[in-house]
Order: structure tokens, then C-alpha cells, then sequence
């Protein structure tokens, strides 16, 4: 009868006033705003990776010395033209203007590179078509064509962005263990703080029979619902935070360097960093329990 009379949310152990529900959800918020800007950054880096290394593995460079100047059928830049145009797996390719090449130059050459009566090489742009390309041979073939020829793809460059990418991911990594090992602490921390507080009351009943796992499962719960309140609190801090650096970001990854519009923002973000967002009060919740459940269960068994 005085079971069925007992509230349904009764708080048998006083926690609502042991464990505040005001520093441990903000130290909560804190940690999940900063593993939500980890999460965002390392998919932002793969991202534009990805971008980028696509639309650079598709292009190469070929420049040519002195183009003016005479070859077995024509002057050198035409050669070099036409043997492009005969050659498998290119799409696509343009000469620079002088006026690109100049734009090209002018971060070593100044304004005008035309002043230092330099033989400027004509440069051509070219984008592969996807089939098999022999990189080796056309290279082989346009020196034949015109001795001196350069062809130039960005595998160096390529693989330094992977690298980069993979230590970006990796940082990532750590950042969010680091975040996850803080978090743990703090209730862990407060949780001591809390059966510090509440010490008489806990070996008054646990003296009267509740067992390990009933106290536990209190202060889990009381811990766990205060932890989601604080990444629920954390997300809805970092999301426009998230949305403006998207909107930055959003000229770099897109082929007409457009801003978003505001209608477009909430479609920014993609899918899988929405659903890590999701799942980051989930996993406060579950952090905050089972540190909870350890903390107490451990500080039961050192009682006499």
C-alpha cells in the first residue's frame, strides 16, 4: 500500500539538490560543442579533399619552351597542339593567354612580366576524359614533338593532400577521445560530489536493504538525463556555428564559388554530420551512465 502511495518520480536520495542541474549540463554542453566542431571539421577536410583531388587528378599541365619558335610541321606550340588532339584520354584542352600566364606569374614576376624580356613557354590546360590515359607516353610523345616539353600532374601534390587529410582525421580522433575522457571525469567528478553530499542519506538506506544497484541506477539516471540536457544544449549552440562556416566553406566546394543562400543553409550540412549530431546526446547519455553506475557502485563497495 505505501509502495502504490510513493510518487512515481519520487527522489528517495535527494539528488535533485546533490547533483545541480546547472554546472554539470553547461561542462556537458561544452564538451559536446567541442566534438561536434571535431566531427565537423575532419568530414569538412575529407570532403574537400575529395573535391579537390578529383578535379585535380583529372587535369595536368603541359608547358612549352619557346613556342614560337620553328618544328617539323609548324612552330612548336602548334605541334604540341596537335599532338594533344591525337592523343587518348584527353577531354578537353585550351592554351593560356598571355594575359592568364601573366596573372600566373605575377606573385614571383610583378606586374608585368613582358619587362624582363623573358621567353615566356606557352602553357596548355588539360582535362582528361576518365579512359585509360598513359601519362608516360603522351609525355614521351610531346618531347618528341618538341623537345623540352613539360607535362606536370599534381601526384605530389596529391599525396600530401591525403596525408594531410588522414592527420586531420586522425586529430580528429584524438580530439573527440580527449572530449569523451573529459566528459567522463566531470561526472565522474560530480558524482562524488553528490554522494559526498548525500553520504548519511546512502548508508541509511543501503544500512536498510537497497542494494548496490538500486542507489546506482538513481544517480545514473539523475546523471544521464542532466548529461543530455547539456549535449542537447551543446548541439543547439555549435549549429550555427556549423552553419556559418559552411556557408564560408561553400564558394571553395562548388564549381560557380556562389554563397549559400539562407533557404539553402540547413541543406549545407550534410547528411551523415546531421546524423553524428543526433546521435552525440546519446552518447553523453550513455557516458553519463555508465560513469555514474561505476562511480557509485565503486564507492558502495569501500563502504563498511
Amino acid at each position: 500500500m505505501a509502495r502504490s502511495l510513493r510518487p512515481a518520480r519520487a527522489d528517495d536520495l535527494g539528488l535533485r539538490r546533490a547533483l545541480s542541474d546547472r554546472l554539470l549540463p553547461l561542462l556537458v554542453a561544452a564538451m559536446t560543442f567541442l566534438a561536434a566542431l571535431a566531427l565537423a571539421g575532419a568530414m569538412a577536410a575529407a570532403g574537400l579533399a575529395e573535391h579537390w583531388r578529383t578535379g585535380a587528378a583529372s587535369m595536368l599541365t603541359v608547358q612549352v619552351p619557346m613556342p614560337e619558335a620553328p618544328a617539323v610541321g609548324g612552330t612548336r606550340a602548334e605541334v604540341v597542339t596537335h599532338a594533344l588532339g591525337d592523343t587518348l584520354g584527353i577531354a578537353t584542352f585550351r592554351r593560356l593567354s598571355a594575359a592568364e600566364i601573366a596573372t600566373l606569374l605575377k606573385p614571383w614576376l610583378g606586374e608585368d612580366p613582358g619587362h624582363l624580356s623573358l621567353p615566356l613557354p606557352a602553357m596548355f590546360e588539360v582535362r582528361l576524359s576518365g579512359d585509360p590515359f598513359d601519362a608516360t607516353g603522351a609525355a614521351a610523345r610531346l618531347a618528341r614533338a618538341a623537345p623540352g616539353t613539360l607535362v606536370e600532374r599534381n601526384g605530389a601534390w596529391l599525396t600530401r593532400l591525403a596525408d594531410l587529410v588522414r592527420s586531420l582525421r586522425a586529430c580528429a580522433a584524438l580530439a573527440l577521445l580527449v572530449v569523451a575522457f573529459v566528459a567522463s571525469a566531470v561526472v565522474a567528478v560530480a558524482t562524488r560530489a553528490g554522494l559526498a553530499a548525500r553520504r548519511d542519506a546512502i548508508e541509511i538506506v543501503h544500512g536498510l536493504g537497497a542494494t548496490d544497484g538500486m542507489i546506482a541506477s538513481q544517480f545514473a539516471e539523475r546523471v544521464m538525463m542532466l548529461a543530455v540536457a547539456g549535449a542537447l544544449l551543446g548541439v543547439l549552440l555549435v549549429l550555427p556555428v556549423l552553419l556559418g562556416l559552411a556557408s564560408l566553406a561553400a564558394p571553395f566546394a562548388t564549381a560557380d564559388a556562389q554563397p549559400l543562400q539562407p533557404a539553402q543553409l540547413l541543406r549545407a550540412l550534410p547528411p551523415m554530420l546531421w546524423a553524428e549530431l543526433v546521435s552525440l546526446p546519446l552518447v553523453a547519455a550513455l557516458i553519463g551512465w555508465a560513469t555514474a553506475q561505476a562511480t557509485v557502485r565503486g564507492w558502495l563497495g569501500r563502504l563498511p
